[in-house]
């Protein structure tokens, strides 16, 4: 009965969509506040139903009923329970009811904090969400029921892809569909804007919070993806410009895009229409990575490689309000008022070459990702566009980005003074200087360009922290003075700081990593010892173990360093006798912000295993960066001029009274 009644509440979820985009949107062309408040009630009963339909499918997944198929083709009753509620999205149909799931929660949270929105802009949100739900959950009653039965249930299941058996899983998912989901709020907003033919500084000051939410879970998401690929792959690296990896990436760099031109429109009333078509952008980008992982079309760990008719099915989601949405801006944009002029050297101007500068750099990871599937459909000649091409084009943007990131905080509004910022950043100039040199001269090997870019990355980090310094007047206060008036910036200034170190931070890891990176390929026996950037590690046995649904080799290593014990690294190989698959779980020892990874390969009848040992330096910051870019999100979130609902406005008109 769970399954019949997970998918019964699926079903009246998909009614209440259908409510939900029309009754309300009817009601803001009449004018009748009966029918807008509809939005409300049914955005937050659609919440509970796919709730409950996620909940069932929990259930059936924690209780090992294989006379479901799903649970069936993704579940086995000796494997652990973590990953019995993990692998509910760990498959093409869980991971779409997760997604509808989310979407219903943001729809529900609008519905809940939006009471200070005007009643026709709510109604007319939430209407576009609806039909955004209506169009997934009919993609998923039809093409991919998560509760469909078995004639003939089997004792046992299939058990969950052995890669995705990993605590990252519960994780990594989850972060991301908050992100690509999100997204849908901004969406949603900004057609509700052009239906109404209103966009104002009003309107950026609702967005932007969903907009931050949204940005920060996908950072999240993008760098625990990162991580897992790095540990359970045991290939040893972080990014390989992966088509899905990409599908990810360009919603983030369209949302980072977005998040600063709406700054620039609520601040300063200007770049309205560019603001409403990368709302509309970053969510079309989102919508293109579901298509992507889901449609078949590309074979990678992280895709649902699928039946050709769900793909039919996701492309004509995105024809629909992709091809929707911009036909719309196309008709409605040229009626929206401009807002004011600002001086190309102006905070403003600083934030619209930002925004050029993360256009063009998704644009051209937008090129890379699709071109070879496109030649594929039009002439059936296959070729790979790699590393090298994402390397050559995307990097040479964020040079001038990086260049310009500190300056924009220290630029006044309308009108600034570049001589005057350039002063601020004296000091961050001598210390990135300083950084160069130092590595120039004690560094040996690599690129001649590293120092440069870490560099770069301390000028970057250094000018973030000049900002918070010009503003608590350090050094020209005493210290108690300064401290107040530190303790007294807005949240999000710090949050800005702090997403802004973020980034150098990742910088100076990726530039460590990728440069001065060791590695040694080698075949080792018991007692054998291998020697790798100055660390020696012995290879003390080798033995075997049974995990509750593999099988394990292990193999203990002892690592010392200059002729010291610091400590052991247990790499192992898994064997999942239901797939008939194996996986390799590196073994990974923290030195700082370093590491030593070590991944196993095959046995050789000798007794000898084939071992692949790095030592990484600086790696953990690629993965701190990102971090502090999410707390930097997060405290710009918490700010209370920008938590999630806007200021209920002094005056509204007739047209926009406040939602009840």
């Amino acid at each position: 009965m769970i399954a019949e009644a997970g998918h019964y509440a699926l079903v009246l979820a998909l009614a209440l969509a259908l409510i939900q985009s029309t009754v309300p949107m009817i009601g803001a062309q009449l004018r009748d506040p009966v029918l807008m408040n509809v939005a409300r009630s049914t955005a937050l009963a659609q919440l509970l139903f796919v709730g409950l339909s996620f909940l069932a499918l929990v259930a059936l997944n924690v209780m090992s009923d294989f006379s479901v198929a799903n649970v069936y083709e993704n579940s086995h009753s000796m494997k652990p329970l973590i990953y019995k509620i993990t692998g509910v999205w760990g498959n093409h149909e869980g991971s779409m009811l997760l997604w509808v799931s989310i979407l219903a929660l943001f729809g529900g949270l609008v519905a809940m904090f939006g009471s200070n929105l005007p009643l026709s802009l709510r109604a007319n949100a939430l209407g576009v969400q609806g039909w955004v739900s209506t169009a997934f959950y009919l993609f998923i009653l039809l093409t991919s029921n998560p509760f469909l039965r078995l004639a003939n249930p089997p004792l046992e299941g299939r058990d969950l892809n052995p890669v995705l058996q990993d605590p990252g899983l519960a994780i990594h998912p989850p972060m991301l569909y908050l992100g690509y989901v999100g997204f849908s709020i901004s969406f949603s907003f900004a057609i509700a804007a052009l239906i109404e033919g209103r966009i104002d500084a009003a309107w950026a000051r609702w967005v932007r919070p969903w907009t931050l939410m949204a940005w920060t879970f996908l950072t999240l998401g993008i760098a625990m993806g990162s991580y897992w690929a790095y540990y359970e792959l045991g290939w040893g690296g972080w990014w390989v410009w992966d088509p899905v990896e990409n599908a990810s990436l360009m919603p983030w760099l369209a949302g980072t895009a977005l998040l600063h031109s709406a700054v620039v429109m609520e601040k300063r009333n200007a770049l309205k229409v560019w603001t409403v078509l990368l709302a509309i952008l970053t969510f079309s980008l989102s919508l293109l990575g579901t298509f992507l992982v889901r449609s078949g079309v590309l074979t990678s760990v992280h895709a649902f490689a699928t039946d050709p008719t769900r793909g039919v099915f996701i492309l004509l989601i995105l024809c629909v309000f992709i091809g929707g949405s911009l036909s719309l801006y196309a008709w409605r944009a040229s009626s929206l008022k401009q807002g004011g002029l600002f001086a190309p050297i102006s905070r403003e101007g600083a934030l619209v070459l930002n925004n050029l500068l993360l256009t063009t750099a998704c644009a051209t990871v937008f090129i890379g990702t699709l071109y070879p599937l496109a030649l594929e459909v039009l002439t059936g000649e296959r070729i790979s566009v790699g590393a090298p091409f994402f390397n050559l084009t995307f990097a040479p943007l964020f040079v001038p980005l990086l260049l310009a990131l500190p300056f924009g905080p220290l630029l006044a509004w309308k009108r600034g003074d570049l001589a005057g910022a350039s002063q601020r950043l004296y000091a961050a100039g001598i210390v990135a200087l300083v950084s160069v040199a130092v590595l120039w001269a004690w560094t040996r090997g690599g690129s001649a360009f590293a120092p440069l870019a870490i560099g770069l990355a301390v000028f970057v980090i250094v000018g973030a922290l000049t900002d918070i310094a010009e503003r608590s007047m350090v050094f020209r206060m005493p210290l108690s003075i300064s401290l107040r008036r530190a303790r007294g910036l807005p949240r999000a200034s710090w949050g800005t700081m702090f997403a802004h170190v973020g980034v150098g931070v990742a910088l100076i890891g990726i530039v460590c990593e990728t440069t001065w990176n060791t590695e040694l390929i080698s075949t080792l026996k018991p007692g054998d010892v291998a020697k790798v950037a100055g660390y020696e590690l012995k290879l003390d046995d080798i033995s075997q173990r049974q995990g509750p649904n593999f099988g394990e080799m292990l193999a203990h290593f002892t690592v010392s360093e200059g002729g010291k014990v610091i400590g052991a690294m247990a790499p192992s190989k898994r064997s999942f006798s239901t797939r008939a698959m194996s996986t390799t779980e590196a073994a990974l020892m923290s030195r700082g912000v370093s590491q030593l990874y070590i991944s196993l390969g095959d046995t050789a009848a000798s007794g000898a295993i084939a071992v692949r040992i790095y030592h990484k330096p600086m790696v953990l910051l690629i993965w701190y960066g990102p971090l502090l870019m999410a707390f930097g999100g997060l405290l710009s979130l918490s700010d209370r001029r920008l938590r999630v609902g806007a200021p209920k406005p002094a005056k509204a008109s007739r047209g926009l009274q406040p939602a009840e």
